[in-house]
């Protein structure tokens, strides 16, 4: 990742010459020009962009969060929002908190089936309903039972949106306005590259996104849909590397600006 920018930046580039770097490593049209505008020092610009990445601290929110702590996860449809859901609560686990899953994903088929399938593997219990059920209402028994348990944290997988669907865009608010989450963490793919923006910018609008998790990492991507997000307010805290529940790198600012600028990773 980033590779392809780190190669070529070199000094006195033209703003041009740094907006077509950025925009061939998959960097949104806009963010582009407004990053290449200080073309005069290439790294300086992607050097702020970078610092602008506040990214979550989990273990932190949890803390200071009463239980359970609540996060809801979104975005589009066949993102990979349920294995990554799996994959934080396994990280979670693994720091000695306790978690359940709210199946709000009463839309697609099988999704149920997947989360379930998750949780027995993690040894995490599961609320659900039948398929067509109401979403919000599924989170709202999941935090109640949590609260019940003593669980700390509530993960709420929800049906995977595109961005124009307003029916289940409506549902989302629902949702979030039931539950009032603590956390909300928008997962999308990598691999989209500059599209990444305008999908990301429409979910922020309408409910809000406290932070991103990009999946699909371990493929040959350029890295700009992280410096798309992070731009526009959203910063990058995981990184899905793989299929395997230890697939999960954090993300932190000073490693990658190693990587865009000195190719450390």
């Amino acid at each position: 990742m980033f590779e392809f920018l780190k190669k070529k930046l070199k000094p006195n580039l033209s703003q041009w010459e740094f907006e077509k770097l950025l925009l061939q490593a998959d960097v949104a049209k806009e963010i582009a020009e407004k990053i290449s505008k200080e073309h005069k020092n290439p790294k300086k610009a992607l050097r702020k962009v970078l610092e602008k990445n506040t990214a979550i601290n989990l273990e932190e929110t949890l803390k200071k969060t009463e239980k359970p702590c609540k996060i809801l996860f979104l975005g589009p449809n066949g993102a990979g929002k349920t294995t990554t859901i799996a994959k934080v609560a396994k990280k979670l686990h693994e720091k000695g908190y306790s978690s359940i899953f709210a199946a709000a994903d009463t839309f697609r088929a099988a999704s149920i089936e997947q989360l379930r399938e998750h949780a027995k593997e993690l040894g995490i219990n599961t609320i659900e309903q039948d398929y067509g059920a109401d979403p919000a209402a599924v989170a709202f028994d999941a935090i109640k039972s949590a609260k019940a348990n003593n669980v700390d944290c509530v993960f709420i997988d929800t049906a995977g949106r595109q961005e124009t669907n307003k029916n289940l865009i409506h549902q989302l608010k629902k949702i979030v306005k039931v539950t009032e989450p603590d956390l909300k963490i928008y997962v999308d793919e990598a691999t989209v590259g500059n599209t990444i923006l305008s999908r990301a910018r429409k979910f922020k609008q309408e409910v809000g996104i406290d932070a991103a998790i990009l999946t699909k990492m371990d493929l040959d991507v350029k890295g700009g849909s992280t410096l798309s997000l992070i731009e526009e307010g959203i910063p990058v805290a995981f990184y899905g590397t793989g299929q395997e529940y230890q697939d999960l790198k954090e993300v932190k600012s000073e490693e990658l600006e190693k990587r865009i600028l000195e190719g450390k990773k």
